[in-house]
C-alpha cells in the first residue's frame, strides 16, 4: 500500500523543515580548528600563538592546531589565511604586517581581505642604543642624528620596510629630519639586529622593548625611550618619547586572530566570546607578562576599525620612506 502526502500539507512540512537550526552551526565548533602563523616557529608572534591557542582550546572544547606558514616577509601565511574557506576552521593569527606589505608592492591583499575577530596584542616599539655608544638619552640621539652628515648612524632590527623601519623612519619625520638620515640596515630581525650592536657594528635597534631584555639584562643594551602612551610595567624604568623629549608619538606592532572574508556572523560571535574568554586567562595573561609583551583587547568591529586605521598610517609612512609601489 503506498501512501500519498496532499500538496498543501507537503509545502507545510518543507517550511517547518528549513525553520529548524543548521546543526553545522549550532554544533560548531565539531572538529579541530587550524590556526596560521605567518611567522617561523620560536619567534614572539608564534609564542603568542601557541599561548592563545592552547586557552582556546579549553574555551571551544576543541584542538587547535598552530601551523606555521613563513616565506615572503609575511606573505605566504598572510596569503593562506585569506584563500582558506570561511567556515571558521582555518583561522590566522594576523600581524600588522597586513597595513605594509600591500603598500610596498609586496602583495595585493590588504585588511579587507579577512574577517576580523579579536585584537590580542600590541607591542610598542623602543630606541635601543648599546650601553657603551654614544647615546645616553633620546635628546642626545636627536641631536647627533641632526647634526653629524646624513648616514654617520645606522639602524637595524627588521627586513627593509618592516614594522621596526617604518616606525623608526616615522620617529625621524616627527622630530623634522628625513628617515635617510640614518641608514637602515635589513635584518632577519631584532635579536641578530641586538647582537650586531652590542658588537658595534649597529648604532639603533628601534625594537620592542621585551626584545632586547636579554641583552638589557646583561648590561650590554640600554632603552632609551618607548614610543608609547604610558611606560611599561615589565620595564619601569623606560620612559615615555612624551617624557623624555615631549613628543606624542607612539607606533608599534600588533597581533590578532582573522579569517577569510565571508565568515558567517554567527560563528564569528562564538568565536569573539572564547577568544576573550581565552585572553582574560591565567595561561595567556601569565605568559604574557613574564615575557613583556603587550596585551590590548578589540572586539571584531573595534579591530576592523583599528586595522583600517593602521592601513592609512602606514601608507603614509611608506609613501614618505620612499618605498611606497
Amino acid at each position: 500500500m503506498t501512501f500519498s502526502i496532499p500538496r498543501r500539507h507537503l509545502a507545510g512540512l518543507l517550511g517547518l523543515t528549513l525553520l529548524l537550526p543548521l546543526p553545522a552551526l549550532a554544533d560548531y565548533p565539531e572538529k579541530p580548528i587550524t590556526l596560521i602563523v605567518p611567522w617561523a616557529a620560536g619567534g614572539g608572534t608564534d609564542a603568542t600563538a601557541r599561548t592563545i591557542a592552547a586557552a582556546l582550546e579549553e574555551e571551544l572544547g576543541q584542538t587547535v592546531n598552530v601551523v606555521n606558514r613563513t616565506g615572503g616577509s609575511g606573505v605566504v601565511g598572510h596569503t593562506a589565511m585569506a584563500m582558506a574557506k570561511p567556515d571558521g576552521y582555518t583561522l590566522g593569527l594576523i600581524t600588522g604586517e597586513i597595513n605594509m606589505m600591500h603598500w610596498q608592492g609586496l602583495t595585493q591583499l590588504t585588511y579587507e581581505d579577512y574577517t576580523p575577530i579579536a585584537q590580542i596584542n600590541y607591542d610598542y616599539a623602543g630606541i635601543q642604543v648599546a650601553a657603551d655608544g654614544p647615546f645616553s638619552s633620546v635628546e642626545s640621539l636627536v641631536e647627533q642624528i641632526r647634526e653629524e652628515p646624513a648616514g654617520t648612524y645606522n639602524a637595524s632590527g627588521t627586513g627593509q620596510g618592516g614594522v621596526w623601519h617604518l616606525a623608526f623612519a616615522g620617529f625621524l619625520l616627527d622630530q623634522g629630519m628625513e628617515p635617510q638620515r640614518v641608514s637602515w640596515i635589513p635584518s632577519q630581525g631584532a635579536a641578530p639586529a641586538m647582537t650586531e650592536m652590542a658588537a658595534g657594528s649597529i648604532d639603533i635597534v628601534p625594537s620592542s622593548v621585551p626584545e632586547g631584555r636579554s641583552m638589557i639584562d646583561a648590561g650590554k643594551v640600554q632603552s632609551l625611550a618607548i614610543m608609547a602612551p604610558d611606560r611599561l610595567d615589565s620595564f619601569p624604568d623606560v620612559p615615555t618619547l612624551n617624557e623624555a623629549i615631549g613628543s606624542d608619538y607612539t607606533i608599534g606592532e600588533w597581533r590578532g586572530i582573522a579569517g577569510p572574508k565571508g565568515m558567517d556572523p554567527a560563528i564569528v560571535e562564538t568565536l569573539e566570546s572564547a577568544i576573550e574568554a581565552a585572553y582574560e586567562s591565567d595561561t595567556y595573561q601569565d605568559f604574557m607578562s613574564r615575557q613583556g609583551f603587550g596585551t590590548e583587547w578589540r572586539g571584531a568591529e573595534a579591530f576592523g576599525t583599528f586595522m583600517a586605521e593602521q592601513d592609512e598610517r602606514f601608507g603614509e609612512i611608506v609613501d614618505q620612506v620612499g618605498l611606497a609601489k
